[in-house]
């Protein structure tokens, strides 16, 4: 069914423009956003009547019992042919005015707001915890000396006298086709059809003023370099006190002394020396969670990679749920002394021959068969 417009403004179907704009600023002024935030669907149901109505054309389509709005101008669900009995000529006119063909009218002075975008440095650990921040924003709210209308007080817009109120104007120019008519929009009243000699103060016509605000915003936990947060609402009021547009907080995520971030996982590299490698140990290791006890295996080598399950990052789904952890990867470097005393070389050269290893051997290939080193001996044994 064709919504009722005339309702949603509290105006008769016979109520002057003047009383519509009246009703609108009124509503507004209680309904606005910025003033009663719960009431934002009903502010946009009552824009959008104003838009409806104080469009001499599309009021004329609601009086025939069609939805301006809607595809194919409402008339569905049943219900009787608004347009019924009527010719090509009157539907056009209906629509476009006398004479059918003409141009699309004058726009809304109240249009919607742009979006905002606002960065937030965050550290790994507040990624992985979520967090509240209240964020100092720069944007256009409703001006709340004319509420949306741009006009001083006891003053109201008239018709544009460049364009007649129709919001453009015409041009004929000759051709060897002959006359080419073009439109465009009006310069003085920029497409709106009207002007306002006596603009608010305070907004210099615009029904929006500029300002600096803080508001409030939980950051879930599990986001990472690039993800945006949508704040419905929280962006910059549009023309003429339009819906204001959202607010989109864009997290960047400082990079971490010790770990580094790969998705849901972890990564950090622990240097050991070559005796702990040899022995084994238990280290304490410091992760998101709090300390916790690393295994170090006798024998480890270089390179060897430790993973701690459920010790990363928080797997943020799309939904904004949680779906478990990642995990965390220590990667082990092995660490050779550069610098040895006197002692100490000899106790190494001890282990070396204990070991039997006094003389170094180079791997053939990965296979038995001795070394290089063992080769050249025999080679030059048999000489």
């Amino acid at each position: 069914m064709a919504r009722d417009y005339y309702g949603t403004l509290g105006v008769s179907k016979n109520a002057t423009p003047d009383e519509i704009k009246r009703a609108y600023r009124k509503l507004a002024r209680q309904l606005h956003p910025d003033i009663n935030p719960n009431e934002e669907a009903r502010f946009k149901e009552v824009t959008a009547a104003y838009e409806v109505l104080s469009d001499p054309k599309k009021r004329q389509v609601v009086d025939l019992g069609g939805d301006p709005l809607e595809p194919g101008g409402g008339g569905g669900g049943g219900m009787r042919d608004p347009f019924a009995g009527f010719g090509l000529g009157d539907i056009m006119d209906a629509f476009f005015g006398a004479g059918g063909g003409g141009g699309r009218g004058p726009r809304s002075r109240v249009q919607p707001g742009s979006d905002a975008l606002i960065r937030l440095s965050m550290t790994l650990e507040e990624c992985a915890a979520g967090a509240s921040r209240e964020l100092t924003v720069d944007t256009a709210i409703l001006c709340d000396r004319c509420v949306g209308s741009g006009c001083a007080d006891g003053s109201s817009p008239v018709r544009c006298d460049t364009c007649g109120g129709r919001g453009e104007v015409q041009s004929v120019q000759r051709s060897f086709l002959g006359q080419v008519v073009t439109a465009r929009p009006c310069p003085v009243c920029r497409g709106l059809g009207e002007v306002i000699p006596d603009p608010c103060q305070q907004c210099a016509g615009e029904g929006r003023v500029r300002s600096r605000r803080t508001i409030s915003v939980q950051i879930p936990a599990g986001v990472a370099e690039g993800m945006r947060v949508r704040l419905a609402g929280q962006g910059e009021v549009g023309p003429g006190g339009g819906p204001a547009g959202d607010l989109y907080v864009e997290v960047e995520e400082v990079p971490h002394e010790v770990f580094e971030r790969d998705g849901a996982n972890l990564h950090c590299s622990v240097r050991i020396p070559m005796t702990t490698a040899a022995l084994g140990a238990v280290l304490p290791l410091q992760t998101l969670d709090g300390e916790e006890e690393l295994e170090i295996e006798p024998g480890t080598q270089p390179n060897t990679e430790l993973v701690l399950t459920g010790r990363g990052m928080p797997r943020l789904r799309s939904s904004g749920r949680i779906d478990g952890r990642g995990d965390l990867h220590v990667h082990l470097e092995v660490v050779t002394p550069t610098k040895l005393d006197a002692r100490q070389a000899e106790l190494l050269r001890e282990l070396a021959v204990s070991r039997g290893e006094d003389e170094p051997t180079l791997a053939h290939n990965g296979k038995g068969g001795g070394g290089l080193f063992s080769r050249l001996r025999s080679g030059r044994s048999h000489r």
